[in-house]
């Protein structure tokens, strides 16, 4: 019998088990939650984000076929959600895939979560 590949690979990373023990208050956590905040601060790298969890795998051209902007414009949101952390981007031929960085992700939750 011949087993065949998924259909869709995922570049995402695996699940980390490890607890960030890093704290959620002081003068480098509001650095690190007010850098994560500005990489959401654009309503399309909201949407960009949204889009990367709702696939839950790695997406390389459906992005642009997503949203009302140009590839250019799309290309320098991903740039700064990936520069600080939220995605990741690997190389797939010509093209690179992205997926979010769920580390980053349950970080930035337990930022939000310690201003309540």
């Amino acid at each position: 019998m011949i087993q065949r590949a998924p259909a869709v690979t995922s570049c995402c990373p695996p699940p980390r088990d490890q607890a960030d023990l890093r704290p959620v208050e002081g003068d480098e956590a509001e650095v690190e939650l007010a850098s994560l905040a500005k990489a959401l601060s654009h309503p399309a790298r909201v949407r960009i984000v949204r889009i990367l969890l709702r696939k839950d795998a790695c997406v390389c051209g459906d992005l642009v076929d997503e949203l009302p902007l140009a590839q250019s414009t799309v290309s320098q949101h991903l740039k700064v959600l990936k520069g600080a952390g939220l995605i990741r981007g690997e190389v797939d031929g010509p093209r690179v895939c992205y997926c979010i960085e769920p580390h980053a992700l349950r970080r930035l939750r337990a930022l939000v979560g310690a201003l309540s």
